[in-house]
């Protein structure tokens, strides 16, 4: 990436926080500093983006896609996860390490506590993402069990990947032609809160959504597609 260059988000490299956690990207949040997010999926990328000041560094299931060529994410396993994560926590220092819940994964809360408990204790992740398709019991239970571990959880709402196909493709979320109105998604957001979630992904959601759907959580917001009003963003880098 950095081509023996020093590459760093920070104009002074002693500015780079020392290490990320979940109070401190909250604390982040109530200063209005941008939170700054990328896919990784090697030791490599791990240990550049880390050193070049990314706060959140996230195993995505994305490398479905991008690493392993298929057409969706749904075919990616907990084991696929775990060794990426595992790789990519060689090189990591301070950025936070997130990774993702599989589709295969989410089937139930028995199956989604035993993923994340693996994910953190043997693959090295200190949080895990969690598609969030609805406000349903089930998914609510599962945000609920998870924090009662004091496993940490980014709740992941909108467009999420492993629906896509009872979302029809992957289109924008939110809007009058959406399957997910902006209400129902304002609703789920203040549900995934209370649940004690520790932030929440927004993919493909209209800008003045993402805005009160900001302002009206104490929790981070991290945007993929979502505009300029979330607490931070979020890239999957091999597409750029």
């Amino acid at each position: 990436m950095s081509n023996g260059n020093d590459i760093s988000l920070y104009k002074n490299n002693s500015n780079i926080p020392k290490l990320i956690t979940i109070p401190k990207l909250h604390q982040m949040k109530k200063e209005g500093i941008p939170i700054v997010s990328l896919t990784a999926y090697d030791y490599s990328m791990g240990k550049e983006m880390d050193q070049a000041g990314v706060d959140v560094i996230l195993i995505g299931d994305s490398l479905g896609c991008v690493i392993q060529g298929k057409q969706n994410t749904l075919s990616v396993s907990l084991e696929n996860i775990i060794y990426h994560t595992k790789i990519v926590s060689n090189g990591i220092k301070r950025a936070l390490l997130v990774a993702d819940l599989p589709f295969s994964c989410s089937y139930s809360v028995e199956k989604v506590i035993e993923s994340s408990v693996s994910l953190l204790s043997k693959a090295g992740a200190a949080a895990v993402k969690l598609e969030i398709p609805s406000n349903s019991e089930l998914h609510l239970k599962m945000l609920r069990e998870l924090n009662s571990l004091s496993i940490p959880v980014f709740a992941h709402i909108g467009l999420t990947p492993q629906s896509v196909h009872s979302l029809g493709g992957y289109q924008v979320q939110g809007n009058s032609k959406s399957k997910r109105t902006a209400e129902e998604l304002l609703d789920l957001a203040i549900q995934i809160e209370k649940c004690g979630a520790s932030a929440v992904v927004l993919e493909c959601v209209p800008k003045d959504l993402v805005k009160q759907i900001t302002d009206s959580l104490k929790i981070p917001t991290i945007g993929i597609g979502a505009g300029i009003h979330c607490d931070g963003q979020i890239l999957v880098v091999n597409i750029f």
